[in-house]
């Protein structure tokens, strides 16, 4: 069997460009981001020690509250640096593809994706993802797999006043119509973002059931980003902004039509 390769920017990208290490904890709308996760997982996952593999965990920031919270976590990423990272907080961790793990059938008790879905633009090897997430979960296991909403550019560039510029513009425009941030344009990496009704019927077509999609950071997490950017002030957790954009995200969970306002989108479904 052929092993997939990750396009090699996107390595990059995270080895040299970007600090994913300090993503969910340098902003408020990534603590927001990490907060809503945190109380999403507690609220799917089976009880602890639970065996979970965390793929494209990346340094391993959901992989080590995890295991604080008593599960047995094991993580896979792609990225050399992110395994290291993740190692060196006592994660077991291993370089591996979303597309092609070495776990046996059945080895753990739930699968996370909360990265991998966003990096791979091709549906097929979306596809093949949640194969291998679905092959490695035990029968009637949980898979929790994480996207980028379609429209977070919009909001995101909106924000931080961006989209005044003709080159920013264009790529959001063109994220809009096809989903696609076009491997080698500035800013970011390689992605794929996605609807929420487009990741419920992955993950339907992957064969999983009971198939719920969450809005992560909810409908108001920019004015998070907004009011950073432009005060250069950070809004703190304890902030009466923090705190209604968080309850804004709850509060918006029955509404699917806000759903396309968040900036990640969170599936749960069972094998």
């Amino acid at each position: 069997m052929t092993i997939p390769q990750v396009d090699p920017e996107i390595i990059d990208f995270y080895t040299d460009t970007f600090d994913e290490a300090t993503r969910l904890t340098a902003t408020a709308d990534g603590m927001l981001e990490m907060a809503r996760t945190q109380e999403l997982l507690r609220r799917h996952l089976p009880p602890g020690p639970a065996a979970i593999l965390d793929v494209g965990g990346g340094p391993g920031a959901h992989a080590r509250w995890l295991a604080a919270d008593g599960y047995r976590v094991h993580l896979v990423d792609p990225v050399v640096k992110h395994v290291a990272q993740a190692a060196e907080a006592g994660i077991a961790a291993e370089v591996g593809d979303a597309r092609s793990l070495t776990a046996g059938d059945g080895s753990y008790d739930a699968t996370l994706l909360l990265g991998p879905l966003y990096h791979l633009l091709e549906r097929a090897d979306r596809d093949q993802a949640l194969a291998e997430a679905r092959r490695v979960t035990v029968p009637g296991g949980l898979i929790l797999a994480a996207a980028i909403n379609r429209y977070a550019s919009l909001f995101e560039h909106t924000a931080t006043t961006w989209l005044d510029r003709e080159s920013v513009r264009d790529a959001v425009t063109d994220i809009l119509a096809t989903g696609v941030h076009e491997p080698g344009r500035k800013g970011f990496t390689a992605a794929y973002f996605h609807t929420g009704q487009e990741l419920a019927d992955e993950m339907r077509a992957a064969g999983l059931r009971d198939v719920r999609v969450y809005a992560i950071e909810g409908p108001t997490w920019s004015l998070l980003k907004a009011a950073e950017q432009h005060t250069g002030e950070p809004v703190s957790l304890n902030s009466p902004l923090f705190r209604a954009a968080l309850a804004a995200a709850r509060a918006a969970e029955p509404y699917p039509d806000l759903l396309a306002a968040s900036s990640h989108l969170l599936a749960t479904g069972r094998c």
